[in-house]
Order: C-alpha cells, then sequence, then structure tokens
C-alpha cells in the first residue's frame, strides 16, 4: 500500500474521494482504485447489469467519473463531442463539440480521456483539439489547438492524450519544436512554458516530487524524457525504450524509479533516479523485452508489475526486471487493480476477475462482454461500485459493489 507520503509525491493536484475515477488511470494515473468492499467473485454469467448505452458515438475514449458524472469523448453527426452523462443511469447530461471528424483506418474519433479538476473539465481530441469546459455544464471556458498553437505534427493514429493536470498548470504534449511537451495555465489556456524537440507519442504524462524538485516525464515519439515542471527545462532523455512505432504506455513512478514499456518487439526499463545539484540523472538498472505493453499500461501492487506482454499477462519484479509467471488470461487487454485483485479485460471481450499475487496466476472468475467491429480497447473503470466497459458506441455498467 502507498504510504501517506507516498501519496502526496505522485497525485497531480486533481480533487476526488475514493469513491471517483476523476482522469486517465485513476486519482494518481497507475491504474488503481482505493475503493473497498467489492465483490471477491462473480456470478457465472458476470456482475449484475445495471444499464448498457448504445449510440453513444464512435471512439476509444476511456471515462472520468466524479460528482456522479461520467464523462467521455466521441464521434458522431461530423465531428468529436465531450459529453457527460449520469453515472448511476447512464442518461445524457450534456455534450459539447471539441474537434472536426477524424477518420482513420484503425477506428475513427478520439483516443484520450478527459480529465476533471475540481469543477473544470479538460479534453483533448484526436485532432489537436484542447477545451475547458464547465464540468457541471459543459460550457467551454476556452478552447485551442495545440497542433496549430505550437507547430506540432499530427501522428499515424492520432492524438491520444489525457491531458495532465499539475497544479495550476495543464500538462500537454504537442510535440513542437523545443515544444514536444508543454504547459498551460489551467485557469486561461495561456502558454507557460515549452520543453524537449520530439514529435507526440500515444502515451500521456505523469507528474510526482523527487529531489525537492516537481517532476514531468512524457513517453514522446523517441523515447522518454524527464522535465523540470516549474519551467519545462529537459533533466534526461532515454530512448532505448522506445519502438519509433507507437509507444502507448503511460510512464509507472515508485520510490525513486521510472518504469518505461513498449511493445513492437521492444521492451521495458526501469530507470533510477539521482539528484545532482540542480538537476535529476536518470540511469538504467536494467532493459529486457519481458514486459512489453502495447495500448495497455502496467499496474504495481507490492514491487511487483501485472501487465500484458504483448498477448500475454505477465507478473514481473519492478526492481528486478525478473519474471515471476506467465498466463495467456484473456489474451491481449487491459488490467486494473483493486483490492488486491486484477480486472482484465481482453480485446475480443472475454473479461476476468483475477489475484494479484506473484505466486502464480489464480483466476476467480470471468464472463464474456463481446465486441463489435473493433478490437475492445477502452481502459475499464471502476467507480462508485460499479465496473465500466466501453465498445466503442456501447457503454455498460455493472454493479460490483458487496452492497
Amino acid at each position: 500500500m502507498l504510504s501517506r507520503r507516498g501519496f502526496a509525491s505522485v497525485f497531480t493536484g486533481v480533487a476526488a474521494t475514493a469513491a471517483d475515477w476523476p482522469q486517465w488511470r485513476g486519482v494518481r494515473r497507475d491504474g488503481r482504485t482505493a475503493e473497498t468492499g467489492l465483490l471477491r467473485q462473480w456470478p457465472a454469467a458476470g456482475p449484475g447489469l445495471l444499464w448498457r448505452v448504445d449510440g453513444l458515438g464512435e471512439g476509444y475514449s476511456s471515462f472520468s467519473i466524479a460528482n456522479g458524472k461520467l464523462f467521455t469523448q466521441s464521434q458522431k453527426k461530423g465531428r468529436q463531442w465531450v459529453m457527460a452523462l449520469d453515472a448511476s443511469t447512464g442518461k445524457p447530461i450534456w455534450e459539447t463539440p471539441a474537434g472536426e471528424h477524424f477518420p482513420q483506418d484503425r477506428g475513427h474519433g478520439p483516443r484520450g480521456t478527459p480529465t476533471v479538476d475540481g469543477d473544470t473539465l479538460y479534453s483533448l481530441s484526436a485532432d489537436g483539439t484542447l477545451v475547458s469546459l464547465v464540468a457541471a455544464t459543459g460550457k467551454k471556458n476556452w478552447e485551442s489547438n495545440i497542433l496549430r498553437d505550437f507547430k506540432g505534427s499530427q501522428i499515424k493514429w492520432g492524438l491520444s492524450e489525457s491531458p495532465l493536470v499539475d497544479g495550476n498548470r495543464l500538462i500537454v504534449t504537442p510535440g513542437g519544436k523545443d515544444k514536444a511537451v508543454v504547459a498551460l495555465d489551467k485557469g486561461t489556456g495561456k502558454p507557460l512554458w515549452g520543453g524537449g524537440d520530439d514529435q507526440a507519442g500515444y502515451s500521456s504524462a505523469i507528474a510526482f516530487d523527487f529531489g525537492g524538485q516537481r517532476h514531468i516525464v512524457a513517453f514522446t515519439s523517441s523515447g522518454a524524457i524527464g522535465l523540470n515542471a516549474a519551467n519545462g527545462s529537459v533533466m534526461w532523455n532515454y530512448t532505448k525504450v522506445s519502438n519509433r512505432t507507437a509507444n502507448i504506455a503511460t510512464p509507472i513512478y515508485h520510490d525513486g524509479h521510472v518504469f518505461l514499456s513498449s511493445d513492437y518487439g521492444t521492451g521495458c526499463a526501469l530507470l533510477k533516479l539521482t539528484a545532482a545539484g540542480e538537476r535529476i540523472k536518470a540511469t538504467e538498472v536494467y532493459f529486457n523485452r519481458e514486459m512489453r505493453n502495447h495500448y495497455g499500461s502496467s499496474v504495481l501492487l507490492d514491487k511487483h508489475l501485472y501487465g500484458f506482454s504483448s498477448g500475454i499477462l505477465t507478473s514481473m519484479d519492478l526492481m528486478t526486471g525478473e519474471v515471476a509467471w506467465k498466463d495467456r488470461s484473456v489474451g491481449k487487454g487491459q488490467v486494473i487493480l483493486a483490492e488486491g485483485l486484477l480486472y482484465l479485460q481482453g480485446e475480443t471481450g472475454t473479461v476476468a476477475l483475477a489475484e494479484a499475487t506473484p505466486t502464480a496466476y489464480k483466476e476467480i472468475s470471468r464472463f464474456e462482454f463481446g465486441r463489435g467491429d473493433y478490437p475492445l480497447w477502452t481502459l475499464p473503470v471502476i467507480a462508485g461500485g460499479r465496473l465500466y466497459f466501453r465498445d466503442q458506441g456501447k457503454l455498460a455498467c455493472y454493479k460490483i459493489s458487496k452492497v
């Protein structure tokens, strides 16, 4: 378990309760929830279905959930949208246009997940449209296009980043010259700094405290970069883990170390951070090909990683890179963590519940959610005793609380 001090070191400034999931990968961007009182086993047909929504629109956007509202993005009626639904019923509350129609042969529409910060919502569409909205009503506070404003170039499968709120800063990755990563004033959208010189990747940045400084790590097209959150100066670069095709998985920070992973035959690396005066240095602890995260990021519990190495679910010691076990499980997919259990979503629609233990793969339950024309790539979410799945225009909510 994270200590109170450890929790603060990776907190991004997004206000939330234990029952909320206010941004990409949850409160701490680590794929974990602090919720308790969840079922330890499911009925043979799966947990109880509370509601299902069809016609949501195209896209791979996951969800943010806060204050009883579910926020996501979609594409329909010839453009991209940010929308809010009632998290208890799935009924629409508002929708706001944000971005032009985005076609792609691997699935159309937005990829990123909105970020809730108090009464404000931030969302980045596949075409670079960045909006700040009033979370209650969807009214726009401000709007910009980060590819246009920072002279970035569009990447093959569309911008897929989920904006990061860090104090008064909003962090995004347009991939412009000397502005691979930028910080904007979250209240106005005006630039605060830019750092790095690389095209955007498909990953989302993280923030944490280390060595007396606030640190930003982003996984861009050519590799990972560490930046000083105060001014955007680049502290370090690490390119060995980049596959030069699609770097997607979110970096993981733990106790002065950064874990990075990508697929396309590449692998993973653990970097040790050390303070060097006013700078931070990153040194490789190991690089191996045992954990090759494609579109799904790993989760960490008790210094063991659990993630899909290409299509094989893998448990690996974070600090040594030693593999504990491998299992085909649900096939290639996504994983999130709650109460020591892995929630596994296969891209063909199989869902499973398993123990998060380095001893062996111990599956408890499974059921078939099903899939449509594209793989099931949207990250599932747990909030308020409910488990949410999305397959393009279909959104389903299951009851997983004991009461």
